[in-house]
């Protein structure tokens, strides 16, 4: 009898074509439609599953893969993966992998973009527009603030965050970054950045973006008392993680003229939207939608089925995802046992 070929989830519709390559290689039980997947639900469909290939949506812990004797590897499409717990993940031999490269330069554009729309109130315009206000041209209507000659403060100087600084220098604007260590002399001559504190980049930037990981430490990293640190005609956007900005404080700090504007596309609690954010007219709302170019997306779930595909044992990268998280669990995958899995 031949043997049954082993189980792979995929947790959301994503491209079909795309998707097709793994039934080449494995059994695949994918979800049709758009699913808000409870821990129970991600956990039921774990368990007898190999593998997952899995969105930001989906969260996974040691909950999630309690039952899943079989399960080996879960690929990630995105390069952020706070939604796994790798710890978790590790200790138990499944793999982890992510999307990082192949969304840099479209996720900085957009970066870019919500820095313009945020300083030159490009949505707040179109609003005041739509709703009938425009009765004729005044000299002082929706006055903005300038990129071009300002000072940009990037908090992350990853791949992203280096992206957005070589955009700025287009822009002649002088760009301070702080990062957990500092870059190279070469490529800080590159982006033309200069390494500085996190308290002096906030007092000194017109413009912050922010670019960095999320993990628990940088958690509301800008709250009530950090916002107080820039200034009042400072700009302030997000395209990291949500859980980063205290988003009450930011609201409060909008409302009341302490910070000029904000552009976000991420949320703590997302979908939803503070009611606070919503009702103000001075911050730019996107909804995650950083790397949502067709190319870009339709890349990083290439490079998801790809690194499925290495994880599990299959087609010429076996055993050797291009870009796995957890790169100690890789011994482990291969050959583990239902007893081992389940602490016999």
């Amino acid at each position: 009898m031949a043997e049954s070929r082993p189980r792979v989830w995929v947790s959301q519709p994503l491209f079909d074509d795309l998707v097709g390559r793994l039934a080449a290689h494995f059994d695949v039980h994918a979800t049709e439609s758009v699913t808000e997947h409870s821990p129970q639900a991600i956990a039921d469909a774990l368990r007898d599953s190999a593998g997952a290939l899995v969105t930001l949506n989906e969260k996974i812990g040691a909950a999630q893969i309690a039952e899943a004797s079989h399960l080996r590897a879960i690929a990630n499409v995105g390069v952020g993966y706070n939604n796994l717990d790798v710890p978790a993940l590790t200790a138990a031999g499944i793999v982890a992998t992510n999307t990082p490269d192949v969304l840099t330069e479209t996720t900085a554009d957009f970066g870019f973009a919500l820095l313009m729309a945020t300083a030159r109130r490009i949505t707040e315009a179109e609003r005041w527009l739509r709703e009938g206000q425009w009765q004729q041209w005044s000299f002082s209507t929706l006055l903005g603030a300038d990129l071009h000659g300002s000072t940009l403060g990037i908090v992350g100087m990853g791949r992203i965050g280096q992206g957005i600084a070589r955009r700025a220098r287009g822009f002649g604007m002088r760009v301070l970054y702080h990062n957990r260590s500092r870059l190279p002399d070469t490529v800080e001559r590159e982006c033309g950045a200069s390494y500085t504190g996190f308290d002096d980049l906030l007092g000194r930037a017109d413009h912050v973006v922010l670019v960095l990981p999320y993990s628990p430490q940088v958690h509301h990293l800008i709250d009530a008392v950090t916002l107080a640190k820039m200034k009042p005609s400072a700009t302030l956007v997000n395209i990291a993680r949500g859980g980063i900005v205290d988003e009450v404080a930011l609201a409060d700090a909008l409302a009341n003229g302490r910070l000029a504007a904000a552009g976000l596309d991420v949320y703590e609690g997302e979908p939803a939207v503070r009611p606070e954010l919503l009702a103000l007219r001075n911050v730019v709302l996107t909804p995650h939608i950083a790397s949502a170019s067709l190319a870009t997306r339709r890349a990083m779930v290439a490079l998801a089925i790809d690194n499925l595909i290495a994880a599990l044992g299959e087609g010429p990268q076996a055993g050797r995802p291009p870009t796995p998280v957890n790169p100690e669990a890789l011994a482990t995958t291969a050959g583990i046992t239902t007893a081992k899995r389940q602490g016999a």
